[in-house]
């Protein structure tokens, strides 16, 4: 398997990690905003914007981490980013964000912050591996094919590129999204016991 190309912009701390292109297609709709990001104000930025373009498996299943996940695994583990991001998008916007994905899928469902992006948190299996509870890790997904949602999502991800602690991005989120912003706090806080 060839190794996905990543590109680091900045040095120093904190180092931050986006992905996109974690399966299927949904890289055609996310790469070009990861590569369009500029260097972070301080620290690193390492973007991996196409990790595979395989046939679709959820990050949900353990059997991802087994396959081409292994890589993503692998960066992270090199990596040790202080900030990790995933840039998805989706064609199924009721299947992330009824409030029965708890029950159905064993994840809370991810919260709608305006023009049909969404912000959630990245897959149990992964935060679990290779991060601690307390680790800034947050995933957003974007419409496929729906270039209105471009604009919000590429200023979400320049705010992020430029943060430096998970409680600036919290501050940042209620301050533009205050009832988005609680509950999706209130999904995470209630899913990891904290």
């Amino acid at each position: 398997m060839a190794v996905a190309k990543r590109i680091t912009l900045g040095s120093g701390d904190p180092k931050r990690l986006f992905v996109g292109g974690l399966h299927g297609d949904e890289w055609m709709h996310t790469s070009a905003l990861l590569e369009s990001l500029d260097a972070p104000e301080a620290g690193t930025l390492v973007i991996i914007p196409k990790l595979t373009d395989r046939a679709y498996v959820s990050t949900l299943d353990d059997r991802y981490y087994e396959g081409y996940g292994r890589d993503l695994v692998a960066a992270i583990e090199e990596i040790k980013p202080a900030i990790y991001l995933e840039l998805h998008s989706y064609r199924d916007f009721e299947g992330l964000t009824d409030s029965r994905r708890i029950d159905e899928k064993g994840v809370p469902a991810y919260v709608e912050l305006e023009d049909g992006v969404l912000i959630g948190s990245i897959s149990p299996i992964l935060r679990r591996r290779c991060f601690s509870v307390r680790d800034f890790c947050v995933s957003f997904e974007i419409p496929a094919g729906d270039d209105g949602s471009q604009k919000l999502a590429k200023e979400l991800l320049d705010f992020t590129k430029d943060c430096v602690s998970a409680a600036r991005f919290v501050d940042f989120m209620l301050s533009q999204y205050p009832e988005q912003g609680r509950r999706a706090i209130e999904n995470y806080k209630r899913f990891y016991g904290i």
